[in-house]
């Protein structure tokens, strides 16, 4: 069949030899006297369906028109052919020009997430924490650097916001910012207890996005939220999750300090994420990126960020002062588990220097009487009548209490009980 219709096609592009009929197909019958031939334009030319048909015409015999109507066709009909298969055997580029490729479709949450991301990326920034080193051989200073993490524009001044342990023995900090600008860095401030730091770059303010401020005291476990940090490095990496837990404790990584009503979410959330913001739904800060829980220091699941609320009042402070006044006792405790081993309850004094708080308020520290045997000190029971039972128990109530504000201390001394008037003090660095 392929063999026929190709010598057809070549009977339309070359001279071919007239094929031999039979005679009585050579005589001519005589013209009718009622009829006219048709014209030229009205006849209806058939090419042989199949090799065993014969050509119902010479080709001598067609009139110019007809023979050119028929080679068009057939030139048509060839170029479609030729098209074809340069679709199917040619290159992939080119036939590439004859698909027509459609939009994308996305759903409505999806067009949500990349409208939240395209809009709040400009905002998140890169931070690089250099630390000097001297080389042992040539004893050259270099900086090189230790550490990386993520933050964010807080205002129009310049000032970031990130965590204190991606800032921690840095010689030198520089931000990049979502267009890779690169800018040098200064310590505002920063809050170890609460694991909070505040930088601040000279940018032109029409390349510093700040983050719309949101809240986070009525979140709810359950609700979307958004992460955006630059893990292991890679800049601008967005993590979508839920609210797994509100209200969570965990320590301080500075200092061991309780933070409290931490939020736990599932988004993933790994090193280099520290810093970086936590938005909800609508694209506003409810906290920052602080911590993982994970044996393998990868993301597990488990995350926790520091509310707005609670880093809102510290960067404040921050900008203003340059630190943030947190009272203080001015004793040091023994570990929770040491007391629990003795059977007791409340909080140890192992110390208390005669020129701190509870020092000059008279509580007794824990020490060792002329035998070497051991004097237990007095034990916190209560403050302000909230009882106190370990070590972040202590923690948060201080954290309610002002400075130069005096609480009354319960204390077990031996087998007695005593109240005691303390008038909260400072930090001394921070007098």
């Amino acid at each position: 069949m392929a063999a026929a219709s190709s010598s057809a096609t070549a009977c339309f592009l070359s001279p071919c030899p007239q094929p031999r009929r039979p005679r009585h197909f050579l005589r001519q019958p005589a013209p009718a006297a009622a009829t006219k031939p048709a014209p030229a334009a009205s006849r209806s030319l058939a090419l042989p369906s199949s090799p065993s048909q014969q050509w119902p015409w010479r080709l001598g015999e067609l009139v110019p028109a007809e023979v050119g109507r028929l080679l068009s066709s057939a030139a048509g009909s060839l170029i479609v052919v030729l098209a074809s298969a340069a679709l199917i055997l040619g290159d992939a580029g080119a036939a590439s020009a004859f698909v027509v490729a459609t939009p994308r479709k996305l759903q409505a949450d999806e067009l949500a997430t990349v409208r939240l991301f395209q809009e709040n990326t400009p905002s998140v920034v890169y931070i690089t924490n250099l630390a000097v080193r001297q080389d042992a051989f040539t004893l050259d200073v270099l900086e090189v650097p230790q550490g990386s993490g993520s933050g964010f524009v807080w205002d129009k001044s310049g000032h970031i916001v990130t965590n204190f342990h991606v800032i921690r023995g840095a010689s030198d900090l520089r931000v990049t910012l979502a267009d890779q600008s690169v800018y040098e860095a200064q310590v505002v401030g920063f809050d170890q207890d609460k694991d909070v730091a505040v930088l601040r770059i000279k940018a032109p303010k029409d390349k510093l996005r700040p983050l719309p401020v949101g809240m986070s005291a009525d979140l709810l476990v359950g609700q979307k939220v958004y992460a955006i940090g630059n893990p292991f490095g890679l800049d601008h990496t967005l993590t979508t999750g839920v609210i797994s837990g509100l209200r969570r404790e965990i320590s301080s990584a500075a200092t061991g300090r309780p933070i409290q009503d931490v939020i736990q979410t599932d988004a993933a959330i790994n090193p280099g994420n520290s810093g970086g913001p936590l938005l909800d739904s609508s694209g506003t800060l409810i906290g920052v990126n602080t911590a993982i829980y994970s044996p393998s220091g990868a993301s597990s699941g488990v995350g926790f960020s520091i509310p707005v609320d609670t880093v809102g009042g510290i960067v404040d402070q921050l900008i203003k002062f340059g630190k943030v006044t947190r009272p203080i006792l001015g004793i040091k405790f023994a570990p929770d588990q040491s007391v629990e081993q003795l059977g007791l309850s409340g909080v140890l004094v192992l110390d208390a220097p005669p020129n701190g708080p509870a020092g000059k308020a008279g509580l007794q520290p824990t020490k060792r009487d002329a035998y070497g045997r051991l004097i237990l000190g007095d034990i916190i029971t209560s403050v302000n009548g909230t009882k106190v039972t370990n070590g972040s128990d202590l923690y948060r109530i201080l954290d309610q209490c002002k400075v130069g504000e005096t609480v009354t201390v319960e204390v077990l001394r031996g087998d007695h009980r005593e109240k005691i008037p303390v008038v909260l003090e400072p930090k001394p660095d921070e007098s």
